[in-house]
């Protein structure tokens, strides 16, 4: 091969694998980084099958994805499930040695001769992750005896770049599960905070006019008793429905951080009858999901405070995002906080600086007597 050829097919490879890189690199679903991966590859190659296994916690091999398979494997899915040749290689550790990869005759298609388009061989890529089993990348192919150095290198690239993948989209799932748990925490402190000590407080009420009652207090003083009960009676609904809300909503299903701000702050302008507006610097898209749900999460909080106790009239949302950190600050023109720890029942500020140290930021409020509140949170990126 002259040597333009050679620099015309080296440039063709390396074009692919920026383009398997670039669409794994945005990709946090595992299926369909898989499923992307395989379509590119089989390209690169010049093949129209192939097929992932990965390891369970266990280490048991499962069919991950698959890119066409032949009729022969496709129509009789119990072929494509249990061991095989290359995966009991693979697990013995044995798997083409320091080539890192090894020209198998399939064993699934052994003895089939219609519906295999003429497929016997496939190159096994084993996926590692730290040194650490993943599972196995199958190209098949009809008449692969042997690869050259250069495939055998490009191959094994795209092993690399699959088990980056695989990793990447298997610690978003554990973030999303931490997540999740953060989460059923937060709640667990709201009905702490809220309900559980609205109820308290509804008991007392309710205990102090019934003792007034026994006593022979006058009946105005029992029926002030009664109408501070009903009064923290409906606080306590108001809470519930709030949460109840929160909790049925899916409000970053679909949108970034900002849009879901953008209708946060519509939203409260139109219930609570106040100007709420919001301010955005810099692509939100980069914001890890954690870190989104977090923020929103943190700004729900910081609003239902302003709504709960600042009596404001003006309420202004502000995201920046900068290369290497994150902020969000909540401002009103409300009744300011007194110098000191919080007020008791403010639960919801401590809470929102549970959220932003959980996230590895800081929590900073601004305010005094009669000049508003500002509360900001700044994460790492």
């Amino acid at each position: 091969m002259d040597d333009s050829a050679t620099l015309a097919r080296r440039n063709r490879e390396l074009s692919i694998l920026n383009t398997i890189a670039a669409a794994l690199s945005s990709e946090v679903d595992l299926q369909h980084a898989l499923e992307v991966a395989l379509g590119h590859v089989a390209e690169l190659c010049g093949l129209r099958t192939g097929w992932i296994w990965l390891l369970d916690d266990s280490g048991a091999p499962g069919l991950a994805a698959s890119c066409n398979l032949p009729p022969a494997l496709a129509c009789d899915p119990e072929r494509m499930q249990g061991s095989c040749y290359c995966l009991d290689t693979y697990l013995a550790g044995d798997l083409g040695g320091a080539a890192n990869v090894g020209i198998i005759t399939c064993t699934r298609l052994k003895g089939l001769v219609d519906g295999t388009e003429g497929l016997r061989f496939h190159a096994s890529v084993p996926l590692y992750a730290q040194g650490r089993r993943l599972g196995v990348l199958n190209l098949a192919s009809p008449d692969w005896q042997q690869l050259a150095p250069d495939e055998l290198r490009m191959l094994s690239t795209v092993g690399d770049l699959l088990s980056i993948a695989i990793e990447r989209a298997r610690l978003f799932a554990r973030s999303a599960e931490l997540g999740a748990l953060e989460e059923r925490n937060r709640i667990a402190r709201e009905i702490h905070d809220t309900l559980a000590q609205g109820l308290a407080a509804i008991a007392l009420r309710l205990e102090t006019a019934d003792a007034m009652l026994e006593g022979g207090a006058p009946a105005e003083r029992a029926r002030e008793a009664v109408a501070q009960a009903l009064e923290l009676t409906r606080g306590s609904l108001d809470d519930v429905r709030r949460s109840v809300l929160e909790l049925r909503a899916a409000p970053l299903e679909g949108r970034g951080l900002a849009e879901a701000l953008r209708a946060l702050a519509s939203e409260t302008a139109v219930g609570a009858g106040l100007s709420a507006e919001l301010h955005v610097e810099g692509d939100d898209s980069r914001l890890p999901v954690r870190a989104t749900l977090g923020l929103y999460r943190i700004a729900q909080e910081a609003v239902a405070n302003v709504l709960r106790h600042a009596g404001a009239a003006r309420l202004e949302l502000r995201l920046s995002v900068g290369d290497d950190q994150v902020t969000l600050s909540v401002a009103d023109d409300g009744r300011g906080l007194p110098p000191g720890p919080p007020p008791p029942g403010r639960f919801g500020l401590i809470g929102v600086g549970e959220r932003a140290r959980l996230l590895g930021g800081a929590l900073r409020v601004a305010s005094a007597p009669g000049a508003g509140t500002r509360v900001e949170v700044e994460l790492p990126l």
